[in-house]
């Protein structure tokens, strides 16, 4: 079969390479699954790089999120097992946790629906508690991971905020359902959140950037708020003043989906239940800015990588209608 690996660390780019290999064979607990659309992730950029919390051994095939069918003929969504990762013909999975397709989803959309959508609802929903009627700010709103929790915020009646960079991308925001834009490139955040909430700021704060804009969402953030702490794309990881949250009764709260695979994984079904009904009712649908065939994935990689693409993007190998 056809598989991207990679052989040393670097930018993704310069390291994937699209080799002939050996279809893998499950160990204990593992399923062989065709991929039929692997959705691209800023940790495979990471995992490119070495610079993920999880390192496997070289050389690997990156692609953390994948639509499958089983050589049952079930249609699954999951996470492959590393070394053995989504961007090729063939991958494997680890039995336990395999979830089902939404049939309201194509392949594409239904790749793209679980590690984003669920980091989106464990963090707004069971870390920020976030209620209808409540004011959330999503920073790269029009990003992979943004653009869910806009998603998500709208679908629990929330008035949602986004922070984007470039006009393109205020339209994708604009389209996803915000209530107010702000293009943090022409624009000052700290002044135009206060201006669109009346001085009062954001009852939740979800951050997948850190640097800059955890610093504008500590200046933001109203009494008793909630700031969401889910990644690190601008590659700077802030150092927060805790006397800071101490005077103005705020709350910084992590998120670290994976971890309930391994602690809670019962919870991670049940998650999986609520966005499947929102699916079907069309309360979210993965954005999928671009389809790219196999051949294309490590320039898509690098794209993303890069910051410079909206919603998904997703890998779908040559013959499958995603």
């Amino acid at each position: 079969m056809q598989a991207w690996r990679v052989h040393e660390n670097g930018e993704p780019g310069e390291v994937m390479r699209l080799d002939e290999v050996a279809t893998p064979t499950p160990g204990d607990g593992q399923l062989l699954v065709k991929v039929r659309a692997a959705n691209i992730n800023f940790p495979d950029a990471l995992l490119c790089r070495g610079q993920y919390q999880i390192r496997p051994p070289l050389p690997f095939t990156p692609g953390v999120e994948i639509c499958g069918e089983t050589e049952d003929g079930r249609r699954i969504i999951a996470n492959p097992a590393l070394p053995y990762g989504g961007f090729a013909e063939y991958a494997l999975v680890d039995e336990a946790a395999v979830l089902p397709a939404p049939e309201a989803l194509d392949d594409a959309e239904a790749a793209a629906l679980h590690i984003g959508y669920q980091t989106g609802w464990f963090g707004l929903h069971r870390r920020a508690q976030l209620q209808a009627g409540e004011t959330l700010l999503v920073h790269a709103a029009a990003g992979g991971v943004g653009s869910a929790a806009v998603q998500l915020g709208k679908a629990a009646g929330a008035r949602v905020i986004g922070v984007v960079g470039g006009a393109a991308k205020v339209r994708v925001a604009e389209e996803l359902g915000c209530d107010v834009v702000i293009d943090r490139r022409s624009a000052d955040v700290i002044a135009s959140v206060k201006e669109a909430t009346g001085g009062r700021g954001a009852d939740v704060i979800y951050d997948p950037v850190g640097g800059d804009a955890f610093a504008q969402s500590t200046k933001v953030v109203a009494f008793e708020g909630r700031i969401v702490i889910v990644g690190f794309a601008s590659g700077v990881v802030p150092t927060p003043g805790l006397n800071h949250a101490l005077i103005k009764n705020y709350s910084i709260v992590g998120l670290h989906w994976g971890l309930y695979n391994a602690k809670d994984p019962a919870a991670v079904v049940r998650c999986h239940e609520q966005l499947t009904e929102l699916a079907a009712k069309g309360s979210i649908k993965p954005l999928i800015s671009e389809r790219v065939p196999l051949s294309g994935a490590a320039d898509a990689v690098q794209r993303v990588a890069d910051g410079v693409t909206t919603g998904r993007v997703a890998v779908v190998p040559e013959g499958v209608q995603a």
